[in-house]
């Protein structure tokens, strides 16, 4: 039997809206324009501040996930947008016609619209889900098909996206590099070549993660990276570019950096690194706290200083190089190191 909910009281009406979970009321805005208003109407007046849209287009569908709370990691997908072809039961539009189709997702346990262009379905789940609940995209993770959704949200919100990612390959990698901006988050996966290179600026922002295939990076990306963390995984870094890196750091480049951790394609030979250092405290025993609630713990660590007194501890093997800025007296205390004899770990907290 049909709840007969447009007939109940405002009061009722609004806490039976706010125990139901972002799918299932992009679902329920379905069954009819009168639903559709009164749920908008809800989110007109009680926006809910804690919760981010993400857009995902990748492998030819596109989703709009929610994230409902700062602590909650797991995103909920409520809308998706396929091509015509990917229905079980295709149904024949003629060409040239608007018509769409709206199914069911059992998997996702959210609708889908079907159009013959999927961009334009793309962004009619991202315009329907905004305008429902009075928010803009927060994220966009995409593959080469995604592309235009970068200048497309860009040109449709003042707010900077929060996230960025992308899982394509060199042939959109350097436009995407050039325009995507976000304030917190950059993530990069995906194939380029061995002789891809890169010539601007990134950032600024808070953390940049290549996940794969960082051998495109070079000891100027590095300097011209403006990030508080970064970390690049199969990258061609050789020791002279570390000492470069390091004096550039000396001298005042890269500011804002406090975490920078690469993992090298081939193994480096760090036998006399050190003595080129001007080391200030060797055999560092300790662990490092980043803000997402990770641990890594290290040992043999060195300790070098900048110009203007701000200290960091490498920590560094064949296969890795890690550098932590330690910034203040609340995350940086001097009498706090550890050597090998002492059973107190020095603590670095990432401050960001």
């Amino acid at each position: 039997m049909p709840f007969p909910i447009l007939r109940i009281p405002f009061v009722v009406q609004s806490e039976i809206i706010s125990i139901l979970q972002p799918n299932e009321i992009v679902t329920a805005s379905f069954c009819s324009e009168k639903v559709k208003r009164l749920l908008k109407g809800h989110y007109q007046q009680r926006k809910p501040s804690e919760w981010k849209l993400f857009m995902t287009d990748c492998d030819s569908c596109a989703y709009v996930d929610i994230e409902t709370s700062e602590d909650n990691t797991e995103e909920i997908p409520v809308i998706g947008a396929k091509h015509i072809s990917e229905l079980d039961k295709p149904i024949p539009i003629p060409r040239g016609s608007k018509e769409e189709v709206v199914s069911f997702d059992t998997e996702h346990s959210c609708p889908v619209i079907y159009l013959e262009d999927r961009v334009m379905a793309s962004k009619k789940i991202v315009v329907y889900v905004t305008d429902l609940f009075n928010l803009d995209i927060d994220g966009i993770e995409i593959d080469n098909e995604g592309i235009w959704a970068i200048d497309w949200i860009k040109n449709r919100q003042e707010k900077m996206l929060v996230r960025f990612s992308y899982d394509g390959d060199e042939a959109e990698m350097d436009y995407v590099l050039r325009n995507a901006r976000a304030s917190e988050h950059y993530t990069l996966a995906g194939n380029v070549s061995h002789n891809y290179r890169f010539d601007g600026k990134l950032g600024p922002a808070t953390h940049f993660l290549i996940d794969i295939n960082g051998r495109w990076v070079t000891l100027d990306n590095l300097m011209n990276f403006n990030f508080l963390s970064i970390f690049v995984n199969q990258c061609r870094l050789i020791v002279p570019d570390l000492y470069a890196f390091i004096g550039h750091w000396r001298s005042g480049g890269s500011p804002r950096l406090t975490y920078l951790s690469l993992e090298f394609e081939n193994q480096l030979d760090f036998e006399h690194f050190e003595d080129q250092l001007e080391v200030v405290e060797r055999d560092i025993v300790g662990e490092y706290r980043s803000n997402c609630g990770g641990t890594w713990r290290f040992d043999e660590g060195y300790s070098i200083q900048r110009n203007d007194g701000v200290k960091t501890v490498l920590v560094f093997d064949e296969d890795y190089f890690v550098m932590m800025v330690c910034l203040g007296e609340d995350v940086y205390d001097r009498d706090n190191y550890s050597k090998h004899n002492s059973d107190q770990l020095f603590v670095l907290h990432q401050n960001v």
